[in-house]
C-alpha cells in the first residue's frame, strides 16, 4: 500500500468551489489537482508558475490591443477627430 498522508488547510469557500467546478471539467478531483501540482513543484524545484504582483492583460484587452495596432499600421483605416467621434458615438 502507498504512504499516504493527509493534508489539511483553510481556503476561501467561493474559491472552493470554483476550483471544483473547474477540476471536475478537467476530469480529476481537487486532490489530484493538488498532487499534480505538488508533484511539478519538486519537479522543477520552485512553484511550477510566475508568482507576481502583476496583472497579466485579459484575453479582451489583448484582442483590442492587437486591433489598435492593426488599425495604426493601416494607412486605409478611418480616423476620427474628437468631434467627429463624439458625433459618430451620438448617431
Amino acid at each position: 500500500m502507498n504512504n499516504v498522508s493527509n493534508v489539511s488547510f483553510r481556503i476561501d469557500s467561493d474559491l472552493k468551489n470554483q476550483a471544483d467546478s473547474l477540476f471536475e471539467q478537467l476530469g480529476m478531483s481537487m486532490t489530484t489537482a493538488f498532487n499534480i501540482f505538488l508533484r511539478q513543484a519538486v519537479r522543477e524545484g520552485c512553484i511550477p508558475f510566475d508568482v507576481t504582483t502583476k496583472v497579466k492583460p485579459s484575453a479582451e484587452t489583448v484582442a483590442a490591443l492587437l486591433e489598435a495596432r492593426s488599425l495604426m499600421n493601416n494607412s486605409g483605416a478611418k480616423t476620427y477627430s474628437v468631434e467627429e467621434a463624439l458625433r459618430e458615438l451620438k448617431a
